[in-house]
């Protein structure tokens, strides 16, 4: 055993070797490894056909996934169902659209509306931040107004894939007109099998007419 973990050892040193330097994967495969060893592993199948450039696969396959959401939502005086989707990618571009649906069983409150997230950083960062524009239409049993949603999202990965994230969005809808709502949204989730999460998310609205809150347990299917 101690002599195959050295042998291990050996191999991902020269596989690593290998890809600093450039050298073709055929001088990899000269390194003895047991077959057993390598029929076990994918990777190293899959480094001992093509050594691929690690750096550049960090960096732009994204560290957070597109997830379908379905939740319930306590506003400040009842509760509500949540849907909505988040960071779709658009292939070759660091740009996500997102949307939700939200409405209280009431019918008293209800928000709904899409994004566009432009990610400043390479998809596969542990910290992300994203410029947000898009639409949110708002109604309360105070107030209704809708118009264009522009602001910020700052994004922390916590496990890549969507294994735990934290994200806190600030925007503001009709900005610079009489109608200005703030929206501040905290998000924190965390997988519980590989395709599904948990996400607690926690929203605060800000009117001139009202305040106004609200705190959701969300369920994340992640395709």
């Amino acid at each position: 055993m101690r002599e195959r973990k050295q042998r291990f050892f050996v191999f991902g040193f020269g596989l690593g070797v290998c890809w600093v330097l450039g050298i073709l994967p055929g001088w990899c495969n000269d390194v003895d490894l047991p077959p057993e060893v390598i029929e076990n592993s994918p990777v190293l199948q899959r480094w001992r056909r093509q050594v691929p450039n690690v750096l550049q696969e960090i960096e732009n396959k994204p560290s957070f996934p597109t997830r379908l959401r379905v939740g319930y939502s306590q506003f400040s005086s009842t509760a509500g169902v949540n849907l909505g989707v988040e960071d779709v990618f658009i292939e070759g571009t660091r740009l996500t659209m997102s949307g939700e649906y939200q409405r209280a069983f009431n019918g008293q409150s209800e928000r709904y509306g899409g994004d566009l997230r432009y990610y400043l950083r390479p998809l596969g960062s542990y910290v992300n931040v994203a410029p947000v524009v898009g639409y949110r239409h708002l109604q309360t049993n105070r107030y209704s107004t809708d118009g264009v949603n522009l602001g910020a999202r700052l994004l922390l990965v916590l496990s890549r894939g969507g294994g735990a994230d934290i994200s806190l969005t600030q925007s503001w809808v009709s900005p610079g007109t009489d109608e200005e709502v703030g929206l501040t949204t905290l998000s924190l989730g965390y997988a519980v099998t590989r395709s599904l999460r948990v996400s607690t998310v926690i929203q605060k609205q800000n009117a001139p007419q009202d305040k106004d809150s609200r705190v959701g347990v969300v369920w994340e299917w992640i395709p």
